[in-house]
């Protein structure tokens, strides 16, 4: 890994989580959201020191995505990415990896195969993308599958337009929501054909769906939920309204949202509604302030890690318990809050 300073606000915040991991007398799952401008990139450490990297943001800004990326590994005191998911191939999720492979060793590649879209957007990323996947272990993902990690779980439970046939283990009863909801257009765009992920660490559970829209969420939770409901949830498709249906929402019931949008992308305000009202959330924090939500589709300042519109790079930290309590820390003005079950 190339040397490069490392932000004060991120030592801060490795400082904190590792004072609520030691408090709990407990090791603890950290998961950084890192802004990447209404892109997408999540680091998660487990306690046996393996990291998965979910998306690389966005190519070009004179490698702004990877100089955080790096910047969040490095606070995380690791040296290899020993997975790195790409969620599908828009340039806002899979154009950063190249640049991020050159400074960090990334063991194993996962993604859903071929390019669905093949079009002038998505073209270029995926070639880029098939160059550097081919100077590591490459897997397909496939509905089902459990990816090579021993300190967390990580079940595909989405990709290439496909969905889990029978329940997570806790999950699969009938959803009543599905019946007043219309069923979604047909999505033929890279979207839909997004890996998702449900995340378990002892009784803590995440889930990330990358971009997946509306009508391949409804096949993961209609007529039955089989995902059960989640702890955490990353907001589909940075909290636009072409995802984040209400039957899916609701049926998770999650306790904390975390939404990954930029200044002028996603936190669509029908979207953020649906989330902000879901039954039994305590809190939905922001990566940044949607300018076009107004105060009225906002959470309070504090819970927004990123308030204008300047390129500031803040980002969102979660320190999880094996016993499903978490820490969330917004790194720009250090506030924390704990959620416990």
């Amino acid at each position: 890994m190339r040397g490069m300073p490392v932000s004060i606000a991120l030592l801060i915040v490795l400082a904190m989580l590792s004072s609520h991991a030691r408090a709990a007398g407990e090791k603890a799952l950290r998961i950084y959201f890192i802004d990447v401008e209404g892109g997408q990139s999540t680091l998660l450490v487990d306690p046996a020191g393996e990291a998965l990297l979910v998306d690389t943001g966005w190519a070009g800004f004179n490698g702004r995505d990877a100089d955080r990326i790096e910047a969040a590994a490095k606070a995380a005191g690791i040296h290899q990415i020993d997975v790195a998911v790409i969620t599908h191939y828009h340039g806002d999720h899979v154009g950063g990896a190249p640049e991020i492979a050159k400074r960090i060793k990334i063991a194993t590649f996962v993604d859903h195969g071929a390019d669905a879209e093949n079009s002038d957007r998505t073209r270029a990323g995926y070639a880029a993308y098939q160059q550097v996947a081919s100077t590591a272990k490459r897997i397909i993902a496939k509905p089902g599958d459990q990816l090579p990690l021993r300190g967390m779980r990580v079940e595909v439970v989405a990709a290439a337009g496909e969905a889990i046939k029978t329940p997570v283990s806790g999950a699969g009863k009938p959803n009543p929501l599905c019946a007043s909801e219309p069923e979604a257009v047909v999505d033929t765009s890279e979207n839909a054909q997004s890996v998702g992920m449900l995340i378990t660490y002892g009784s803590f559970r995440f889930l990330d769906l990358g971009d997946l829209t509306k009508r391949k969420e409804r096949a993961l939770v209609c007529p039955n939920n089989l995902l059960g409901t989640v702890d955490l949830y990353l907001t589909s498709h940075h909290g636009l309204d072409e995802s984040n249906s209400k039957s899916m929402v609701d049926a998770l019931h999650p306790r904390v949202a975390i939404m990954n949008n930029g200044a002028h992308k996603g936190g669509i305000p029908a979207a953020w509604q649906i989330v902000h009202d879901s039954p039994g959330l305590q809190a939905l924090w922001q990566l940044h302030y949607a300018v076009d939500g107004g105060k009225d589709h906002n959470v309070a300042d504090e819970f927004i890690a990123n308030l204008g519109e300047k390129d500031e790079g803040n980002f969102i930290t979660v320190s999880a318990q094996e016993n499903g309590t978490f820490t969330v820390t917004n790194s720009r003005n250090h506030l924390s809050k704990t959620y416990s079950k």
